[in-house]
């Protein structure tokens, strides 16, 4: 029996714990997202990236990051003197994350320094952000799709794409003559509707004589961002549902008739302000076709659903680096928990799933810069969707075994893992829930023939690498057939973590080390896997795997490094 009350003993010495996972570098740390970019086409990004891995990693990012949640946003209504603010005050760490955002070009960058490889240089420094605060990704990820519907209208286009595209964070609300930078929001879900936007109520009348500007009169259930600069709103017009753009300000500089009522007290998500609004009689201009309006602004939600999965993954990756962290730290029955052998098959399931992710996230970030390429359409068509489903879906149950790692020191408050838990769930919801991402995967194989021959590429080239993958294919192909002719909406959930896993699986067998690939194919795919993470097959190369997804530095081998 211990003597407490011998020499040199203090109760209240802090033994046995973690170090708080600071001042490192969030690219270097993670080979599986290197290596991605490399062979995705963005390998001339890894300099900037690796720059902004640092920064991100830094204890002041860190802390900014907590601070930003810690302190939520207020809305101020009114002033002193009774007059309509309609404003949201944030934290300055909120403002601090928005600008580095903005700097390094997340809301912008592949529209304003088009080249090669830019959405998936993008998408890696939004996977590497939102690790530190997932809060911001919801304006700059706004800002980031709105862009091509902006496009459609010249004279929109012409004023506001110059501040979208500026890398100044102006967090002031004035006019966009008087902004050194833009940031745009949307509105399209209403109280009775969800994501059925036909069924908005919100209605907009041309004023006549006018450049296309309609009074608008309604609600928003949900108004994203209610603190940007405009914001890409439906409502119903004589002829139907229609996309609209509606600026804070007016052109005479008066304050458009957008009225906040609240903010949303959301489960996370707390450092971003989610709104509810009215439109009493607002200015908004119309974009593209009048009844055309889910088409239309379909484009802005096609990069934001891409972003969910981006988003999601790189939460997976940072809630795993902190259970090995822990693990690397922490002793339990006179050894490391990294060094148990039942636990080292927990974090190994973990990572595996991490690599899986990533791997497909980066692949549907690849098809984006292929805009002109037929295949990578038909690629994007269908695997945006299915990415979003799986990944999104996948989240949360990596984050809870996660935080069972770090036992209770991960579910109190005071650290990073309940923040992303409480996370977690909204890319599911955000952009179209599970079953709308899962009947928008079937209508694709539906309306575009030739999608199955450009996703069945994609494990065609793997075949032979792994049997478990040759086997799962097969059979999703003659499934997929099947759901051309035969639309079963029963089972389009099935089917839609099918293609995920096979795509993933294909991209892993082509490029990742094959005690990875193997173990990936073997348990996700061959179903010699039980129904938690941690019941991997003992053949299962544990250490090598865990080595991989461990928050250290990591050098990408030559092998991978070059670019599709």
């Amino acid at each position: 029996m211990s003597d407490h009350t011998s020499p040199g003993f203090k109760t209240h010495d802090v033994l046995n714990q973690s170090q708080p996972l600071v001042d490192y570098n969030l690219f270097t740390t993670n080979l599986a997202l290197q290596e991605a970019v490399a062979r995705e086409g963005a390998s001339w990004a890894a300099p900037t990236l690796k720059e902004y891995g640092a920064f991100l990693g830094s204890g002041e990012m860190v802390e900014n990051g907590r601070l930003a949640n810690k302190y939520p946003p207020q809305l101020q209504l009114f002033d002193r003197f009774g007059n309509r603010r309609d404003e949201v005050d944030f934290h300055p760490a909120w403002h601090a994350m928005m600008s580095t955002a903005v700097a390094h070009g997340l809301h912008s960058s592949p529209w304003s320094h088009p080249r090669a490889g830019a959405h998936v240089a993008r998408a890696a420094a939004v996977m590497m952000h939102v690790q530190i605060e997932a809060g911001s990704q919801c304006p700059i990820t706004m800002t980031y799709g709105s862009v091509p519907t902006i496009s459609k209208r010249k004279d929109i286009a012409d004023i506001w794409l110059p501040k979208i595209f500026s890398s100044t964070y102006d967090q002031r609300l004035v006019p966009i003559a008087q902004k050194k930078g833009a940031l745009i929001g949307m509105g399209m879900t209403e109280k009775q509707g969800g994501s059925d936007v036909r069924t908005n109520t919100t209605t907009a009348t041309l004023i006549p004589g006018t450049d296309g500007e309609y009074e608008i009169v309604g609600h928003k259930w949900f108004f994203s961002a209610p603190m940007c600069d405009a914001f890409l709103v439906l409502a119903q017009a004589p002829k139907g549902i229609s996309c609209f753009f509606m600026p804070r300000f007016l052109p005479d500089g008066n304050k458009n008739a957008i009225h906040i009522q609240r903010l949303k007290d959301k489960l996370g998500n707390s450092s971003n302000a989610s709104s509810e609004v009215e439109f009493h009689g607002a200015s908004g201009w119309l974009i593209g076709e009048e009844g055309r309006g889910v088409p239309t602004i379909i484009d802005m939600a096609n990069y934001t659903r891409l972003d969910c999965a981006v988003a999601s993954a790189g939460l997976m990756v940072q809630v795993v680096a902190q259970a090995i962290n822990h693990a690397t730290y922490r002793e339990s029955f006179k050894n490391k928990l990294v060094a148990h052998p039942l636990m080292q098959n927990v974090l190994a399931d973990l990572v595996l799933e991490i690599e899986g992710a990533q791997a497909l996230a980066m692949r549907v970030a690849r098809s984006f810069d292929g805009q002109n390429d037929e295949a990578e359409s038909h690629f994007r068509r269908v695997i945006t969707p299915t990415a979003k489903y799986w990944i999104c879906k996948r989240g949360a149950s990596v984050a809870v075994e996660a935080m069972e790692v770090m036992g209770g020191n991960g579910y109190v408050e005071e650290g990073p893992m309940a923040r992303i838990y409480k996370e977690m769930p909204l890319n599911s919801i955000w952009e179209g829930s599970g079953n709308i991402m899962c009947l928008d995967m079937l209508r694709a194989f539906g309306k575009t023939p030739d999608a199955l021959e450009v996703v069945r590429q994609e494990w065609a080239q793997a075949k032979g690498g792994n049997a478990s993958l040759d086997k799962y294919a097969a059979a999703l192909e003659a499934d997929i057939l099947q759901s051309q002719s035969d639309m079963v909406e029963s089972q389009a959930r099935r089917l839609t973590e099918r293609l995920a896993l096979c795509v993933s699986a294909a991209l892993l067998v082509r490029n990742a080390p094959s005690y990875v690939a193997d173990a990936f194919c073997d348990s996700r795919l061959g179903r010699d896997w039980g129904s938690t993470f941690g019941t991997l097959n003992a053949n299962v190369r544990f250490e090598e795997i865990v080595e991989r997804g461990s928050p250290v530095e990591h050098k990408v081998e030559k092998s991978k490094v070059a670019a599709v």
